[in-house]
């Protein structure tokens, strides 16, 4: 069979060449790799003599000898110089076989094989230098070929999986690995096949034959190509670093402890809430230390008991056989949102084998590990149950000031490692913190207590919302020794989804100052309700103020006017007559998250606080005013525009005002405690009252922040209209098509009908240019807007009437309208619910006819 040599043969490395010797001595026929090997092209070569040509001077004599001899017949085999013809000749060495030959008339001819010894020498030296670093490697080498079988494999590879290195040619990675790591570096190998990007660095995980233990392989992977480029296999350098790897476990482990320490100091007990401080815990154990966690504090303890729940060698048990009650507070897992399926360490009751749910109260048996951890105060190993996933739990007794508190359980599922001393140590530390946060918020949460009764009845219910508003609050009311405060706030849902922000304080103690404040809170709203502007709101509310208290009440005492934030102290540090009770302060913003204009008008409170990305914080410059219940003086108004992602902050003097420091540094405390603004809200809150010192408990204190986020663009449709009867069948277009546009195909009816009737209505009984405004949000706002002063009057029209239905019309078919007056005229608008896939409410009957 003949074959063609393909390029980067063996031939190529030795330089192999060929030319024949005529008769007559001349070189007859030349080959192409004679013209490689010596740089002389065919028609160059053929007809001269070979002597002359490539032999040097002075071995010529002898060189005709032998070509002679060679056409008497005579076969040759010898070493011969020659050199490359130019001017800068370059001597060679080739071994030459020469054999005699005859043409086809019988005449004396010869071949001549010439192979190049230089290059057969730097072969044979590769080849020595390259089988010496392949079998005397103390790396194991392996050479894969491209169909991925084991094509060579030195000794050291051999000493590791057995047998000799010639017992490993043709084997596949399946023969050393198990599944998923031989498809992982079978996929490795055929990328770098396809590729020639090398691999470095490949961690394997595997066995070796007749050893148990697992091995950790560091492996280097490079394509091998032939002296033509032509990809020929892959070569493999394998390292055991199973040593490095258990030595960077430990110090990865060590280096795990110390951040886990470090973080629970930083996360642990921040909040003062003994469940709070639970899942605090658990965030920083789980999955850092462990994959499951569960904390079980007494029962005692979260009631409230005025004793603590026992010290260590004192406990009592409340049955025989069982232990005091606790219940489950917190629970964390990296694998899955349950409890394993079996409780191994006794912690059901009753014999049960259910683990106990979240926040169930449940008893641990006598003899169970847990038991005997709350009992002791030392650590407990619970084993793992044979049929579950849990591979072994650490039950931690909670000890603080040497009361136990409760217990904390790490475990780890199987597949994981088991605990070790480093983890006991470790457990008992991150416990004990925890302890430590626990006992002392539930000495807070006795104080507390009475605080969260008193804001639930006092604020408003449900977390505030807004349009265009982000809004977070706080209020923590004094203890029983201030007796109850007067500090409310407020958040009011206007017409326009404008928003009005209320912050205020009445002056004095007790149960009158409450009393008062949840009048005036009350008096607010219903002003609100009207959409008055905010300095006729405080106008209007200092009305109100005054006819609470005496008529001799009214002139505040000395102070009070003379400084721009009056100072309230001595007020609040003696008793209270009625006259100060019913004096207060309060802020009235409104905001527009269309504009992103906020309107405030104050009544001798603190000045708000503007933060502004990237922007230190700013005291506004609100003109105080007067405090309500004073009278005899306007209130002013300032309007200012906010930023895209702005903090808006309205509170009470609680907050800046002690007896231990000036109110100017409490406001720059406030303004320095703000310097995180960025942060998600509700951290926002809890930093400002964690930083600053408020001496929480001498006075009442309300926050209320709002991170500013106007409507987007595109939730807002603004057109204006000329006053022109063809503007009424324009403004149902754009209607429409801006409805079609945010996809409310189930509003365009009624709002076309509705927006026709306000469009109507604001040429036939207003003045100037229309304005039309479609607003989306929570729900659908249509605003129109023009410049009479006449408000619109809904009244039932009589049987005889030809109109006077339109309002009516627009009351039935709207969650809500009305009008408000505005600096250049009055504004028009009615509210739609946005459609919840429901189908929408037939009218009945009788509200149809109410209408004619």
């Amino acid at each position: 069979m003949w074959q063609s040599s393909p390029p980067g043969s063996i031939y190529d490395y030795i330089r192999v060449a060929s030319f024949s010797i005529g008769s007559d001595g001349l070189i007859e026929q030349w080959s192409r790799r004679a013209a490689g090997l010596f740089g002389i092209a065919a028609h160059e070569a053929v007809g001269r003599d070979p002597v002359e040509t490539f032999m040097p001077a002075e071995l010529r004599t002898g060189g005709h000898r032998r070509v002679g001899e060679i056409l008497d017949g005579k076969e040759w085999t010898g070493l011969v110089p020659f050199r490359m013809p130019g001017e800068d000749a370059v001597h060679g060495l080739a071994e030459v076989y020469v054999m005699p030959s005859e043409t086809e008339r019988g005449e004396r001819a010869a071949l001549c094989i010439v192979v190049d010894v230089r290059a057969l020498r730097s072969i044979e030296t590769d080849l020595a230098a390259s089988q010496a670093i392949f079998g005397q490697s103390p790396f194991g080498f392996v050479l894969f070929g491209t169909d991925f079988t084991v094509v060579r494999a030195n000794q050291r590879f051999a000493t590791v999986f057995g047998g000799k290195s010639d017992d490993h040619r043709g084997r596949t990675v399946d023969d050393y690995l198990a599944r998923p790591e031989a498809d992982r570096l079978t996929a490795t190998l055929r990328r770098v096949l396809e590729t020639g990007d090398s691999v470095t660095d490949l961690q394997l995980v595997g066995t070796a034959p007749g050893d148990a233990e697992r091995r950790h392989w560091s492996m280097n992977l490079y394509r091998v190509h032939s002296g033509a480029g032509r990809p020929i296999g892959i070569a493999g350098l394998a390292t055991d670093v199973t040593g490095r790897h258990i030595a960077a476990r430990e110090a990865a482990s060590a280096r795990r402890n110390l951040a886990l320490l470090n973080e629970a100091g930083a996360r642990i007990g921040n909040s003062l809430d003994l469940e709070t401080t639970a899942r605090e815990l658990l965030g920083v154990a789980v999955p850092g230390f462990c994959d499951l966690a569960s904390v079980d504090l007494y029962q005692g303890l979260l009631t409230g008991d005025e004793a603590p729940p026992g010290s260590l060698g004192s406990f009592h048990h409340e049955s025989v056989g069982g232990s005091a009650e606790l219940r489950r507070v917190a629970f964390a897992s990296a694998v899955s949102d349950v409890l394993p399926t079996t409780a191994p360490d006794g912690a059901a009751s009753d014999g049960a084998t259910d683990p106990p749910a979240l926040g169930a109260v449940h008893r641990y048996s006598f003899s169970s590990p847990c038991s005997v951890a709350l009992r002791t105060g030392r650590v407990e190993d619970v084993p793992g149950d044979d049929h579950g996933f849990v591979q072994s739990t650490l039950a931690v007794p909670m000890v603080a000031h040497d009361t136990v508190v409760g217990l904390v359980q790490f475990s780890r599922t199987k597949g994981s490692e088991p605990f070790g001393e480093r983890d006991r140590a470790l457990a008992t530390e991150l416990a004990a913190r925890a302890a430590v946060c626990i006992d002392n918020a539930r000495l807070y949460r006795r104080e507390h207590e009475r605080a969260l009764i008193l804001q639930r009845s006092l604020l408003p219910p449900g977390d505030p919302e807004a349009a265009g508003l982000d809004i977070a609050c706080r209020y923590l009311p004094g203890n029983t020794a201030t007796e109850v405060g007067g500090d409310w706030f407020d958040v009011i849902e206007l017409p326009g989804h404008r928003t009005a922000l209320v912050v205020g304080d009445v002056m004095g103690r007790g149960l009158r100052a409450a009393v008062a404040m949840g009048e005036l809170r009350t008096a607010v709203r219903t002003l609100a309700l009207l959409d008055l502007e905010p300095a006729e709101v405080l106008s209007a509310l200092d009305e109100v103020a005054r006819g609470l208290g005496t008529p001799g009440a009214s002139t505040p005492s000395d102070g009070l006017g003379g400084a721009q934030w009056p100072s309230r102290a001595s007020h609040k540090a003696r008793d209270a007559d009625l006259s100060e009770v019913y004096l207060a302060t309060c802020v009235y913003a409104v905001y527009d998250p269309v504009t992103r204009r906020c309107t405030f008008a104050n009544a001798g409170h603190l000045p708000p606080v503007v933060v502004e990305p990237g922007e230190p914080a700013l005291l506004l410059d609100v003109p105080p005013g007067m405090p309500l219940g004073v009278g005899g003086e306007p209130f002013e108004e300032v309007e200012v525009e906010l930023k895209e992602g702005a903090l808006l902050a309205l509170y009470t003097d609680g907050l800046v005002e002690s007896r231990d420091h000036p109110l100017d540094e409490g406001l720059q405390a406030l303004r320095d405690a703000l310097i995180e603004a960025e942060l998600p809200l509700e951290d926002v809150c809890d930093h400002v009252l964690t930083t600053l010192d408020t001496r929480h408990g001498e006075d009442d204190i309300a926050l209320l922040m709002a991170r500013i986020q106007g409507l987007p663009v595109d939730a807002v449709g603004d057109w204006r209209l000329p006053r022109e009867p063809r503007s009424v069948g324009r403004a149902r277009e754009l209607a429409c098509g801006q409805l079609l546009a945010w996809e409310l195909d189930d509003l365009v009816d009624t709002t076309e009908l509705l927006v026709s009737e306000l469009v109507t209505n604001a040429l036939r009984y207003g003045e100037g240019e229309i304005r039309l405004r479609l607003l989306r949000d929570r729900t659908l706002v249509c605003e129109v807007w023009d410049a009479g002063l006449v408000q619109p009057r809904r009244r039932r029209a009589r049987d005889t009437d030809e109109g006077g239905r339109g309002l009516q019309l627009v009351g039935l078919l709207s969650a809500a309208w009305g009008s408000r007056r505005t600096p250049r005229g009055k504004t028009v608008w009615f509210e739609l619910p946005l459609p919840d896939g429901e189908p929408a409410v037939e009218r009945t009957v009788e509200q149809l006819l109410s209408m004619f």
